[in-house]
């Protein structure tokens, strides 16, 4: 039992430790959600275990467009595999440097944070594996680096414990 407790105490440990978004509210070039995804975005990624073994390599074509305030991002992925997928989020200003986001597969309501050239964005995610449907924690680090690059970090949990990475590149087209 006592192995236990001080296994779920260092889990709980652990997930305090992040950074907070506000660390980067000097860092430039500005993010600007509406200036870097409307228009065409291409993006090249990896799913990661928590060992570090990769096992999914990906590429994604976005189009994004506004709509009133809101910004419509459709996503069609190609996995190493062959599999495709296809997501349309719906991200909605909610206050200063605040948004919210829906999609199909997400859980809920993703809420998401930005300062400087960094995005926090967290959600649910219902994730097919295997043929069968788990919802894990996403906890993405979008960085800009300049106006037309963007790098993003995620982290995957599951009650708690980290269950792999996703590494991204995006690229914004002319």
């Amino acid at each position: 039992m006592l192995k236990v407790l001080i296994v779920l105490l260092s889990i709980g440990l652990a997930s305090c430790s992040r950074v907070d978004v506000h660390t980067y509210r000097q860092e430039m070039p500005t993010l600007e959600l509406r200036d870097f995804f409307e228009g065409r975005v291409e993006a090249w990624g990896m799913f990661q275990k928590r060992s570090g073994e990769v096992v999914k390599r990906f590429h994604v074509e976005i189009n994004g467009q506004s709509e009133g305030n809101k910004l419509i991002l459709d996503e069609s992925f190609t996995y190493s595999d062959g599999t495709k997928q296809k997501r349309v989020w719906t991200l909605t200003p909610v206050g200063h440097n605040q948004w919210r986001g829906t999609a199909a597969d997400v859980v809920g309501e993703a809420r998401g944070e930005m300062a400087g050239n960094t995005l926090r964005w967290k959600y649910v995610l219902s994730l097919p594996v295997d043929g069968k449907e788990y919802q894990v924690e996403l906890d993405d680090w979008m960085y800009l680096m300049d106006k037309n690059t963007m790098i993003n970090r995620s982290f995957m949990t599951k009650f708690g414990v980290e269950v792999g990475q996703i590494t991204l590149f995006f690229r914004k087209q002319p």
